[in-house]
């Protein structure tokens, strides 16, 4: 991973995917289902509970799992792409949002494209796709 910043002061990031899929990112809201509470005591501790600890325990553990899976399966993969010469793909992200990713060859030629990419973030000239927008919104 290359951290750089751009003449504005933005932090970016420059690495490559690891897994085989674009991780997403995931938000866990808080879900309260209270049935009638016998006295205010009940509802109190049903409303801390539903608010607080169930939301935070279920977060621990998904995430949890989540971190053991991924620890299971990323060195079979990157062990798979190198020794099949499965190509690597590049993200390039703000902070830590994705933003821009392309297709970059073995592992010596990603890395040099992490470099060069690296390199124009710090100059300011940025990749001009950005993730999730649409290319006719840019139409003026």
């Amino acid at each position: 991973m290359v951290k750089v910043r751009d003449p504005q002061g933005q932090t970016w990031r420059v690495t490559r995917r690891w897994v085989p899929w674009r991780p997403r990112r995931r938000w866990m809201g808080p879900r309260l289902w209270v049935d009638a509470a016998g006295s205010v005591t009940e509802f109190v501790i049903a409303l801390v509970f539903g608010l607080v600890i169930f939301p935070v325990l279920t977060f621990v553990f998904l995430s949890g799992g989540e971190i053991v899976l991924l620890a299971l399966i990323v060195p079979f993969v990157a062990i798979g792409r190198i020794a099949f010469g499965k190509h690597w793909w590049i993200e390039t992200r703000e902070g830590f949002k994705p933003y821009w990713e392309e297709q970059a060859g073995t592992w010596r030629l990603s890395g040099e494209r992490i470099r060069k990419i690296a390199g124009d973030i710090e100059r300011g000239d940025l990749p001009l796709q950005s993730l999730g927008t649409d290319a006719s919104s840019d139409v003026i």
